[in-house]
């Protein structure tokens, strides 16, 4: 799950991990625009899609998903489209 979730983080052109690859966790994964785009709009466009709880801590700001063990790999895909279809949006 964490893989193809960091994979889409990678290729899609909105988005970008903060995080040195070596140091990544597969259970919670931050991800962050790649430019200063608005936060609240992806929430709410991933929200209207069912997925919540994405918002990133208060004082870092972004995305976080985690996908711990009682994540289905259902979830993870929603949310890669979700991402995708933002990008081409």
């Amino acid at each position: 799950k964490a893989k193809k979730l960091y994979e889409e983080i990678e290729r899609n052109s909105l988005f970008r991990c903060p995080v040195n690859q070596d140091d990544r966790s597969i259970m919670n994964i931050p991800f962050v625009f790649n430019d200063n785009l608005e936060e609240l709009p992806f929430l709410e466009f991933c929200k209207d899609r069912g997925l919540y709880t994405l918002k990133g801590h208060r004082s870092v700001g972004g995305f976080r998903a985690s996908i711990y063990n009682a994540m289905p790999e259902a979830g993870v895909d929603a949310l890669v489209q979700a991402m995708q279809d933002y990008e081409s949006k």
